[in-house]
């Protein structure tokens, strides 16, 4: 659903974009993948599960991606090897001339917020044009860090406070128990070194949140995340909080299961620009990019105006059941009881 709204307009904005036809180019940023921290991949062997991180529904409706290596950290070899030649590339074939949208996952939030805060910088100093970023979308966004990957380290390193249920955890979430000289960027995922990152950014550019409460890990990695989480970031990450605390949702009257009522600890101030739109405790950290409907989804802001001007949004319905005492009512997301969560957002805001 595209409006352009005028600039007096308070909005929180979302969008659609696709390779073929969309208001936008799409540059895609993957998140984190354990798998690499012992495989070490060459260049080849990067782009490839780059590729195959989006396959199952974001990877043909994208312009660029930005593929990077989880076995190296941000500030180092992630930036100057893989994020600059494609920051290089989309300014030199005026891809984002007109406006393009960055879609993040997880770790992908981090790498793209610190890229949002000083690509103008360093294209301006390599002679070329800054990008013209109108929007990002953000699924699962772990730009606040993640207390897995503090305890990840730990559990690396031998700490002795270290016991099964915490190693179980971590052994799900990785795949394996990672060795203390293959952490990349599991140390930039720790919640104070991410939370430092480029944490007030000077580029205002929209991140717009989609979040989710359920969890692949049978609720394990659950027992070590503050708060509401998706089974690898809480709450306080994916909503975009500005501090960190134990919060069950991303709006102050309005669950992660739909029911409109007070919170009791929801967030209240967020960092700049962030805005969280999606909600659902159906979908969890890594099936919210895959193309299967789960369950339905609420709104915790209706709409949000990208830097051009121009807005998107979703339409939603209140749904109320029961009797008396024991009515309650539900705030619906039109058509998330059809589509994924990632098709919605394609649909509704892209496309």
């Amino acid at each position: 659903m595209k409006y352009i709204l005028s600039t007096a307009v308070l909005a929180a904005t979302l969008w659609h974009s696709s390779a073929e036809a969309s208001d936008y180019p799409i540059v895609l940023v993957h998140g984190f993948q354990p798998a690499q921290l012992a495989s070490r991949p060459n260049q080849t062997e990067v782009e490839q599960d780059g590729a195959n991180y989006w396959q199952e529904f974001w990877l043909p409706k994208a312009s660029a991606r930005i593929d990077w290596p989880s076995h190296e950290r941000i500030t180092g070899r992630i930036i100057s090897d893989y994020a600059w030649p494609v920051l290089q590339q989309l300014s030199q074939q005026g891809t984002c001339h007109s406006g393009c949208i960055f879609v993040t996952h997880s770790t992908g939030d981090l790498v793209t917020r610190y890229i949002l805060d000083h690509q103008a910088l360093w294209l301006q100093n390599a002679g070329l044009q800054p990008l013209n970023i109108v929007a990002t979308l953000d699924f699962a966004g772990a730009g606040g860090g993640s207390e897995l990957a503090d305890l990840a380290i730990n559990v690396a390193n031998g700490g002795s406070w270290i016991d099964a249920t915490l190693r179980y955890a971590i052994s799900l979430w990785l795949g394996e128990i990672p060795s203390p000289g293959n952490l990349g960027v599991l140390n930039d995922l720790r919640v104070n070194s991410a939370r430092q990152l480029a944490a007030f950014p000077d580029a205002r550019i929209p991140r717009i949140r989609m979040v989710a409460a359920s969890n692949d890990y049978f609720g394990t990695t659950g027992l070590f995340l503050p708060g509401t989480d998706d089974g690898v970031v809480a709450s306080h990450s994916s909503c975009g909080a500005a501090n960190v605390a134990a919060f069950n949702s991303c709006a102050s009257q309005l669950g992660f299961d739909g029911k409109l009522a007070a919170q009791s600890q929801p967030v209240t101030s967020f960092m700049p620009y962030h805005y969280p739109m999606l909600m659902s405790d159906n979908y969890s950290h890594n099936g919210i990019l895959t193309d299967r409907q789960r369950g339905q989804v609420t709104l915790a802001n209706a709409s949000v105006n990208f830097t051009d001007q121009t807005g998107y949004g979703f339409d939603s319905d209140d749904i109320s059941s029961g009797w008396w005492l024991f009515r309650s009512t539900y705030r619906v997301v039109r058509g998330s009881d059809q589509f994924s969560l990632s098709e919605l957002v394609y649909q509704e805001l892209l496309d």
